[in-house]
């Protein structure tokens, strides 16, 4: 029997937690004979502290949409349920359902496609059925007094993949239970049914999500053989929510770890950025690794944990580069920094391509910024990134070695060289450098430490004194055209270069300036071509 927690909803500024309490237990009699064949049990959900019981009733002065359609669903005989991230992080907020990041609503409902665009119409003020093949509706409201949110709705759910197949079978269930047995983990198979706000809680997420513990709501295998992706969904859930997988469900994607292959590169690469940006990715990317799941994500990483030597002659490459991963996360904003973690966790992926062990027994890894840069354009390509993501990580990797090459002091063309090729990666660039300090040497790191701060102190001066975000020649091609005397052609971008490379090594040039230096390069080069 699925027991159905009922929360009277209210005004959120009211004291009284006790008001939004669980106010009736009641026992549904009958649950749908599919979902008994796929559950040999229903867990029975935690009572609701008077806290969270507050967060879930509270929803609907947060989310006001929530009731608005749920009543037009109960009018017109249908179910509508508020499922998802809103409910597990609403559960997550601390008392405090505004704090929810999410702002866009999931739903599922009793009600098939075509009525519920038929109810949502004179509601919303625009809907679109890109989703419809899958069952569902999206739409949005706009009003001057909330937020616009995305809402889609979905009609219950018990979708079949085949084997082989990156696309399901849709399939519509007759219930939210069998909807949310469908999900990928008990965490995410909660439901808060609208307008009356009943808590739904048929696998015992809560009990779970309170534990950190992440377990299929039926089999693992089925759940995993329905939709292979979620396996890597259960790692990025742990490190999002930091939270320990089950041993079943882990051994199940061990078992199944090769039917990822079937899955398309945008969904995987979807959830590695999800992945990389929660609190913990450690944890998820040991779990990958531990399940046989990364050799379809980022293969170069198994790699890489296996690039140990066993006398010790070298630090350990994998755990360092977790180590520069959480000290990255250290230096970041606000915000979790795709670019700057995902270059942490790559930035020695070349040494297992690189590494040499000489006759003294010394290792060493010549060049693997540079093998690393290329490995890491050509996986996340394969992975399907954006140009721009790509081009910014392998930057970052190519040069996260830059910094040492100054090891004996720097001039004030070194600080403008450095600028000018880090560019808008600066701040990055001397994150990853502070990050990539794991000595166990507090001297060393700490001098390290203190000669990036010098670096900064150098730039920070020299921006006062010249343009130094945009160092170009005091003259542009036009001038050099009308000056020389030539027309456009390979000599205008050598000139322009040649004027370029002194803007570096001198500094700010006057036009006079630059236009001498122009005749002294244009003597000595038709000189050299005569």
């Amino acid at each position: 029997m699925t027991p159905v927690i009922l929360l009277t909803p209210g005004a959120v500024a009211m004291p009284q937690a006790g008001r939004f309490a669980a106010a009736v237990v009641r026992d549904r009699r009958k649950v749908a004979s599919r979902l008994r064949a796929l559950v040999r049990r229903i867990r029975v959900p935690q009572q609701l502290d008077p806290q969270q019981a507050a967060q879930l009733g509270a929803l609907v002065d947060v989310h006001p949409e929530a009731r608005e359609l749920g009543d037009r669903f109960a009018a017109a005989g249908h179910e509508l349920h508020l499922v998802g991230g809103t409910v597990r992080d609403t559960l997550l907020a601390g008392g405090d359902p505004t704090t929810v990041a999410s702002v866009d609503l999931d739903f599922a409902t009793s009600a098939p496609p075509e009525e519920t665009e038929t109810l949502v119409r004179p509601w919303a003020t625009a809907v679109w059925l890109t989703g419809a093949e899958f069952g569902t509706v999206s739409c949005q409201r706009e009003t001057p007094d909330r937020p616009t949110r995305k809402i889609e709705i979905t009609t219950y759910r018990a979708d079949v993949y085949q084997p082989g197949s990156r696309h399901p079978e849709v399939r519509y269930g007759d219930s939210i239970e069998a909807d949310l047995s469908r999900r990928d983990l008990t965490v995410n198979a909660m439901a808060v049914r609208v307008p009356d706000f009943a808590f739904v809680d048929p696998f015992g997420g809560l009990n779970d999500l309170q534990r950190r513990h992440l377990r299929t709501p039926i089999d693992p295998h089925t759940s995993f053989g329905d939709d292979p992706l979620r396996m890597v969904r259960l790692a990025r859930f742990a490190a999002v929510l930091d939270a320990e997988a089950s041993d079943t469900a882990i051994g199940a994607a061990i078992d199944m770890a090769d039917e990822l292959a079937t899955i398309s590169a945008e969904r995987i690469r979807d959830e590695l950025v999800k992945l990389i940006c929660g609190q913990r990715p450690r944890r998820g990317i040991q779990l990958l690794l531990r399940a046989g799941l990364m050799q379809h994500v980022i293969p170069e990483l198994v790699d890489l944990r296996e690039c140990r030597d066993p006398i010790h002659r070298h630090k350990d490459v994998y755990l360092h580069t977790l180590a520069v991963m959480e000290n990255a996360m250290e230096l970041e904003g606000d915000d979790p920094d795709f670019v700057l973690r995902f270059a942490a966790v790559m930035h020695d992926i070349g040494k297992p391509d690189t590494k040499e062990v000489h006759d003294d027994g010394a290792v060493t890894f010549h060049h693997h910024d540079v093998v690393g840069a290329r490995m890491t354009r050509h996986r996340m390509r394969e992975l399907r990134f954006d140009k721009q993501t790509v081009k910014d990580v392998s930057e970052l990797v190519r040069m996260h070695l830059r910094f040492h090459t100054y090891e004996q002091g720097w001039t004030d063309a070194a600080v403008r060289r450095y600028v000018r090729d880090a560019g808008h990666l600066y701040g990055r660039l001397n994150a990853l450098t502070r990050a990539d300090v794991t000595t166990g040497n507090a001297r060393k790191a700490a001098r390290i430490q203190r000669r990036v701060d010098d670096l900064e102190v150098r730039v920070a001066e020299l921006r006062e004194q010249e343009e130094l975000d945009s160092m170009r020649p005091a003259i542009d091609g036009n001038r050099i055209m009308s000056h020389l005397g030539i027309k456009p052609g390979p000599a205008v971008g050598e000139a322009w270069q040649h004027l370029l490379e002194l803007r570096l090594d001198r500094g700010a040039m006057t036009d006079e300036e630059a236009l001498a230096a122009l005749d002294e390069w244009w003597a000595q080069r038709s000189a050299d071509h005569a």
